[in-house]
């Protein structure tokens, strides 16, 4: 939900973060990518939930981490070429 329309509705929250969808297409029952995601993230001091999706999987990171984890997942994206 938008922090907007959160505000908008009077709702509490203690969390804002921002949603990450990556772009690319893995298996419900892979093992491995969220170890390798989760743990690339944990190293540059980014708390994340990563959650797989049907068609893309997403991670969800404190908004004020957002483009720190962008260049994490950049990094790593470019290391598995």
């Amino acid at each position: 939900m938008r922090r907007e329309d959160a505000d908008a509705r009077g709702l509490i929250y203690s969390f804002i973060g921002r949603r990450i969808t990556l772009q690319l297409h893995s298996a419900l029952d892979a093992v491995g990518l969220t170890a390798a995601l989760s743990t690339a993230l944990g190293q540059a001091g980014i708390s994340c939930n990563v959650f797989a999706g049907y068609h893309h999987d997403h991670i969800l990171v404190p908004s004020s981490d957002a483009d720190r984890a962008l260049a994490v997942l950049r990094t790593l994206s470019h290391r598995a070429d």
